[in-house]
């Protein structure tokens, strides 16, 4: 790690290590006079404790046009000031260099007073026509981003970064595509690139040549008659010339090719923006930072050691795990709660206007409320049934606690239904979350695991529990279809799929367009499998977050694969099926098998004989009834915590 850890000067500010926290967006720490709230400032207090070098706010609205979402830090008034400065004084404790991000998210915003260089609507999320800017409120924008980094140096901000990408207002200056002025800020690049050379002027006439300006730019827009590569190498010199004192180099907006590439998911490879940011060092001496899903600090010591970039952003990594840094240094490593870019608590949160929080760390948008993990001053012999995320979760903050807790499990390993989860193409970070729960329960002597064991009264006399968690989870349900079982066909559950326990290489309809259906037919389609999908809703996979959905329809996209949605059965074949597709009707034939993939149903076999025991009773995640891992990982982080 020692590449990792090496100081870095940025300007006249040195930063201790090469680890920044990205600028996110997190929807919550803003009241509604627009003050920062203590709850925004605990929770970049636990990152800046965790030791890393670097942490950039996500998005401070410059203007009341420019705010993306609802709770975002507000910099267009001195009035805010007392509040971020409460916050800076509490982050500084800690040795970090702590920055705001400037934004203007332009036509991407979730108002309707929305604002832009033309009159073009976004190419994703947002809906609907922006007002074009006039050149007076251009100058006024400019001015707003000064003022507004002069506020974040009054409020003890050590320095600021501008948002110059992923398709807010600066990005629409740039692009081609949404720019189509034909004024000075129009048309050729020098003109398209003023917008953002006068902001920098603006700031570091109004803040002094002292004070750090980063940029976060595109390395490309990923989108037709976009920003490029070339035109990032063009503008990176001058905006060094100009006073620009780091480049942060992202990739994508809303509406990118391949889509949902912006906030890459699972399906992205890790560090999947290096290469950029890799190019753009080549033509500047400043630092350069690296961005794109990178979540592991050997992966990000690599990036610095090979010269690719000399800071590395590490952004829902931290959300994961806000001790990452301190970790890192101290070759921790197999303790570092991994984020497995599921984007279920960030992004589809965010893109929902809800609070952020985080899959594997529930305590994100809690910290404030949160105590230190303690030890129960009344220890207990828990008995934990299934060894799914959920029970896992729970054992792990149960035995920290100090009580005595066995696990039994009926199969022959754990993890549960995320194992086979993580089996389709694309879905093997899910598996680095049963990889930590095991380590971590490895790590804590005072929990058994026992596995390929049923539950019993001679087991529960065994263990004399005090207390019992059921987190058995689910199985596969059968629905209720006339025929179903007697076509010739074979008929089998997703479950027996991904075991293996049937392999289906010839011709098979999968009943059901969710989720589990949609990443087996992803499956049987790489093995070479004709594959129809039959989906009785009306939207496909509606349960998955919309960037990681996108990944998947898109290697969907394939002769192998067709799918219906809105589907009526009206009759099963003897090998296929008539059915509606909306209005229209459609026969398929010739399959040799029927995968059902409509929904799970909860196992609580185990819950009537605990009762009958009298035993102190507690159901979690899908036992208690089938839904995603935000809410499994939740409840047992509750529960872990209070019983």
């Amino acid at each position: 790690m020692k590449d990792l850890f090496r100081p870095i000067q940025i300007g006249g500010m040195l930063v201790k290590n090469r680890i920044v926290m990205s600028p996110m967006g997190v929807n919550f720490g803003v009241d509604g006079d627009g003050m920062v709230t203590e709850q925004l400032s605990q929770y970049l207090l636990a990152r800046a404790r965790g030791g890393t070098g670097m942490i950039v706010v996500g998005g401070g609205a410059v203007q009341p046009s420019g705010l993306d979402l609802p709770a975002l830090p507000r910099l267009w008034d001195d009035c805010f000031i007392p509040s971020l400065k409460k916050m800076t004084d509490l982050v500084h404790r800690y040795d970090v260099k702590f920055g705001m991000q400037l934004l203007h998210g332009g036509r991407q915003t979730y108002h309707d007073n929305r604002v832009a260089p033309s009159p073009v609507p976004a190419e994703g999320i947002v809906k609907g026509i922006p007002r074009e800017l006039t050149i007076v409120e251009i100058r006024e924008t400019i001015e707003s981003f000064g003022d507004s980094a002069r506020r974040c140096q009054d409020s003890g901000f050590d320095f600021v970064e501008v948002h110059g990408a992923h398709g807010y207002l600066v990005t629409q200056f740039l692009a081609p595509n949404s720019n189509k002025r034909t004024d000075e800020y129009g048309g050729c690049l020098e003109n398209r690139i003023r917008f953002l050379l006068e902001i920098v002027r603006n700031i570091k006439r109004k803040c002094g040549a002292q004070f750090p300006v980063g940029i976060r730019i595109n390395g490309d827009d990923y989108i037709k008659n976009g920003w490029t590569i070339q035109d990032t190498k063009k503008i990176a010199p001058i905006l060094e010339l100009e006073g620009a004192d780091y480049l942060h180099i992202s990739a994508g907006i809303y509406g990118s090719f391949p889509p949902g590439i912006t906030i890459p998911s699972m399906y992205a490879e890790q560090g999947c923006f290096l290469h950029l940011a890799d190019e753009v060092k080549r033509t500047v001496h400043v630092p350069v930072i690296a961005v794109g899903r990178i979540k592991n600090p050997i992966h990000a010591n690599r990036i610095i050691r090979d010269g690719k970039a000399d800071m590395v952003s590490m952004g829902r990594a931290h959300l994961a795990d806000p001790d990452l840094a301190n970790k890192a240094k101290a070759g921790r490593l197999s303790e570092i709660r991994p984020c497995i870019g599921c984007c279920m608590g960030c992004i589809h949160q965010l893109f929902s206007l809800a609070e952020c929080t985080c899959v594997m760390n529930p305590a994100v948008n809690r910290e404030y409320l949160l105590k230190e993990i303690e030890e129960t001053k009344n220890p207990k012999r828990i008995l934990v049934i299934g060894a799914g995320p959920a029970g896992l979760a729970f054992s792990r903050l149960a035995g920290l606690r100090g009580h005595k807790v066995t696990i039994v499990e009926e199969q022959s390993c754990i993890g549960g239904m995320v194992r086979l989860a993580a089996i389709p193409p694309g879905r093997s970070d899910l598996l680095d979350m049963i990889k930590y729960f095991e380590r971590e329960l490895n790590r804590i002597k005072n929990v058994e695991i026992r596995l390929n064991v049923s539950l019993d009264n001679k087991m529960i006399d065994e263990i004399r529990p005090e207390a019992a968690v059921l987190a058995s989870g689910s199985l596969p349900g059968i629905p209720h279809q006339q025929g179903l079982f007697d076509t010739a066909m074979a008929v089998h559950t997703v479950i027996d799929v991904l075991e293996e326990t049937s392999v289906l290489t010839e011709p098979t309809i999968i009943l059901g367009g969710g989720q589990a259906g949609l990443q087996v037919a992803d499956f049987l389609a790489e093995r070479g499998t004709e594959v129809v999908v039959l989906n009785r809703e009306r939207h496909f996979a509606s349960e998955m977050p919309a960037n990681d959905r996108v990944f998947l329809m898109e290697r969907l996209k394939t002769d192998r694969v067709k799918l219906y949605k809105d589907v009526q059965i009206h009759e099963f074949l003897p090998n296929g099926a008539t059915f509606y597709s909306g209005k229209d009707f459609h026969t398929v034939d010739g399959f040799d098998h029927l995968v059902i993939s409509e929904g799970m149903k909860s196992t609580r076999h185990a819950a009537d004989l605990l009762r009958a025991e009298g035993i102190e009773l507690h159901i979690i995640g899908d036992a208690k009834n089938p839904r995603s891992l935000l809410e499994s990982q939740s409840e047992a982080d509750e529960l872990g915590r209070t019983i």
